[in-house]
């Protein structure tokens, strides 16, 4: 009979979700962690904060970041907030995960690795949306460019959206992690707080309903929160940025403003598992994504 070897030691760490915008990060994100943390629009730069999934493995636990795309034209105080977060969590890493998409190179693909390089963190490439590749040859060549352009310790083709692949990006990220013990409890997968996420939930279905009518304007801020009769109440109020913005956001007879509280509530019911009452008006703030002290009140720094 031998004796058993020694048990492998836990590793821990940071892993970075860089990349430009509307590369998938937050759908990446929301299948490592297995729950939908981060929020998921068509539009790019949809996601403005760090968010923070942690994954607890049998010998290993991932504290992923979620991060704003980096991008050139920063001409706002908000998009600028946005790439300095993006800086820093890069910069905060145990590890960056460079997510692109799958056959594409772009400008903003160059200067996030770029980034990457000044930082001297080990990387992993995540070539996403292969599910858009046909055939999957074609995938090939690119990823034999992608090769070429850094040394990355692993390069992942995968599909955020069908969740294919994603488990071995998860295995291998967790293999490259420092040797630690666990920094999070395995029970809890995010540092954010419930009106956070209730805020960015609201916001979710804004976009979704307004479309392209309200470019980059709107702003959800949780102004209470309270458990009343058995359930959660919450007052909500969004924010545009012109006047003539409000009409739009409302809509005829206030129809679209319920409509989105309608889509919320429910989304919010299934991601809480309990009821929730809503409250939804529209407040004019404007030029609040160049206002230092609005973006603080949102959490952007």
């Amino acid at each position: 009979m031998t004796a058993a070897g020694p048990a492998p030691e836990f590793r821990c760490g940071f892993a970075a979700l860089v990349g430009r915008p509307n590369v998938g990060k937050s759908t990446l994100l929301n299948a490592l962690v297995g729950e939908k943390l981060s929020i998921v629009t068509p539009r790019p730069q949809t996601t403005r904060h760090r968010i923070l999934g942690v994954c607890t493995l049998p010998g290993a636990q991932i504290a992923f970041v979620d991060t704003p795309g980096l991008h050139e034209k920063a001409s706002r105080a908000l998009n600028r907030a946005m790439n300095r977060t993006a800086a820093a969590a890069l910069a905060d890493a145990d590890l960056a995960v460079l997510v692109v998409e799958a056959l594409q190179w772009t400008r903003e693909d160059e200067l996030t690795l770029k980034r990457i390089v000044r930082t001297a963190r080990p990387a992993i490439a995540a070539a996403n949306k292969i599910d858009r590749v046909r055939p999957r040859a074609r995938l090939l060549p690119y990823l034999a460019e992608l090769g070429a352009r850094h040394d990355f310790l692993a390069i992942v083709p995968l599909s955020a959206l069908k969740a294919d692949n994603v488990g071995d990006l998860r295995d291998t990220i967790a293999a490259h992690l420092p040797r630690s013990p666990a920094l999070y409890p395995p029970e809890e997968l995010t540092d954010r707080g419930l009106a956070f996420r209730i805020a960015e939930m609201i916001r979710e279905k804004l976009t979704l309903e307004l479309n392209q009518e309200v470019p980059y304007g709107i702003a959800v801020e949780v102004e209470r929160l309270a458990e009343e009769e058995g359930q959660l109440s919450v007052d909500a109020a969004v924010w545009v940025d012109r006047p003539g913005q409000k009409p739009i956001v409302i809509g005829a007879r206030g129809e679209r403003l319920k409509r989105v509280g309608r889509s919320a509530r429910l989304a919010l019911n299934g991601m809480l598992g309990r009821r929730l009452h809503l409250n939804l008006w529209v407040k004019v703030r404007q030029n609040w994504a160049d206002n230092a002290r609005a973006l603080r009140e949102l959490g952007v720094e």
